[in-house]
């Protein structure tokens, strides 16, 4: 038995291993490095960049707490060797930042100790050492930096992304703002001046974004209302003048590709045909894509016709109305939108898949999220559900139907629709029913991605990021 001299003698021994291990295990969360942000390009749902600012990585919820303290915090009864190991795993998991259910090591990497259980673990007495060892993945700060802007007629929308494993990315910081620019462009030909100020207030955010990185690369396009008023570059001179971006107007055929590209993920293997169509505020961009023969890396290299249909949701509800929409005028959009189409000469271009049960339709617009979010019944919307679902014909009709039934009040108090949205939506459904006459199918799925993801992925394969072992070493 230990004598009271003694118990104080090794009392002041242990006292300075506690606090080394307490100061060993002490982190710090930089959220503005989206270290742990969900990877791009996986052909599941999964959380990704959104408007919605839910592009923070989440810690995992074991490592928390009911009080919100760390679950690793000192307790009682507890060795301390013991703690330091916990926090030694918790810096690890939060750095390599999988996705759940995806603990295999990458291609060309030797998995860390968190992952590979026949690697022989560190020693005990130094567990902060793990998150340092050669064979994890690294940091985001030492990965080489990619940025995509569009701005459109209706969105003003920022992604910025490092690379991961082969044709993905991480998002590291975003940004997305309703500007509609294209305001009163349908019946003045010209850009108005509030809608110009609220696009450079939004673009001076993303500017300082971006210069608060070091950007390899970076792509800023400007599309339909930029492309089509008589203001438009006036415009963007503008802008390079005040908010110190260059941006570029692309053609539609380029949009078209682009969002082809960012989509490319969500078309599985055994697809033989799919027509891709993003709705936007003011154009419509729709590509068929052939996959019945050999398949290569890029879906872009599979389209096979395209057309841009110089309408969108927002130049479609000025011209009939989008506060008080009844069933004649819906119908009348509709009707507007498919004249517009039948002058498509590559409209048939894959008929010979329409009946085979390998054919879909692939929506990329905040329509068809929309319509995912109302058919959901989501609270709030929420991309990690939308991103990548499928609906079918008759869940299509019905939500489509649900739309046209309420009044712009009820438009307004849905979650997923919000009043920036309400004289907006039924538009786009009609834009979305004439499509669906021309190419008919049992299966749409819906895709929270487009240009932006088709811009970064096309940027990263250029500049030879996945080229060795995907891990994003240039």
């Amino acid at each position: 038995m230990l004598v009271l001299p003694q118990l104080k003698t090794l009392k002041r021994l242990l006292r300075p291993l506690s606090v080394r291990a307490a100061l060993e295990g002490t982190t710090v969360e930089d959220r503005d490095t989206g270290a742990g942000a969900p990877e791009v390009g996986a052909s599941s749902a999964s959380p990704g960049p959104s408007g919605q600012g839910n592009w923070q990585q989440r810690r995992p919820p074991e490592q928390r707490s009911a009080n919100g303290q760390a679950a690793d915090a000192p307790q009682k009864g507890k060795p301390k060797k013991r703690r330091k190991r916990r926090r030694g795993r918790k810096v690890f998991a939060r750095d390599e930042a999988r996705p759940e259910g995806d603990r295999s090591a990458a291609p060309g990497k030797t998995a860390g100790p968190a992952t590979d259980p026949k690697q022989t673990p560190a020693p005990a007495a130094a567990p902060a050492s793990r998150p340092e060892q050669a064979t994890r993945r690294p940091p985001a700060h030492e990965l080489p930096v990619f940025a995509a802007l569009d701005l459109g007629t209706n969105n003003c929308r920022l992604l910025v992304a490092v690379p991961t494993r082969h044709g993905q990315f991480r998002v590291i910081d975003a940004f997305s703002r309703i500007v509609r620019l294209g305001e009163g462009l349908t019946a003045s030909g010209r850009l108005g001046q509030p809608a110009m100020d609220r696009a450079v207030e939004a673009l001076k955010v993303c500017g300082d974004k971006l210069r608060g990185r070091k950007i390899r690369k970076a792509r800023l396009i400007a599309t339909e209302a930029c492309r089509s008023a008589a203001n438009g570059v006036e415009f963007l001179e503008r802008v390079e003048r005040e908010a110190g971006l260059k941006l570029e107007i692309i053609d539609r055929q380029t949009e078209a590709r682009l969002a082809v590209s960012g989509c490319g993920s969500l078309v599985e293997r055994d697809t033989q045909g799919v027509v891709l169509f993003d709705i936007g505020g003011g154009s419509s961009e729709i590509a068929l894509i052939d996959l019945s023969g050999r398949r290569s890396p890029r879906l872009a290299n599979h389209i096979v016709s395209w057309t841009s249909l110089p309408v969108g949701v927002v130049s479609l509800a000025e011209r009939f109305g989008g506060r008080t929409v009844t069933r004649e005028i819906f119908d009348a959009m509709v009707d507007d939108v498919a004249g517009r189409l039948a002058t498509f000469d590559g409209r048939d271009r894959l008929s010979h898949l329409k009946a085979s049960p390998n054919f879909h339709l692939l929506g990329t617009s905040g329509t068809v999220t929309t319509l995912a979010g109302v058919h959901l019944d989501l609270d709030r919307y929420d991309r990690r559900r939308v991103d990548g679902l499928w609906m079918d014909r008759d869940s299509v009709d019905r939500m489509v139907e649900r739309l046209v039934g309420w009044d712009f009040q009820q438009r307004c108090a849905n979650p997923c629709i919000g009043a920036d949205r309400a004289d907006l939506v039924l538009a786009g459904c009609a834009i979305l029913e004439a499509i669906r006459a021309v190419w008919p199918s049992e299966r749409l799925r819906v895709a929270d991605r487009g240009l932006r993801e088709g811009i970064l992925s096309e940027l990263m394969a250029d500049d030879g990021v996945w080229r060795n072992d995907g891990r994003g070493r240039g």
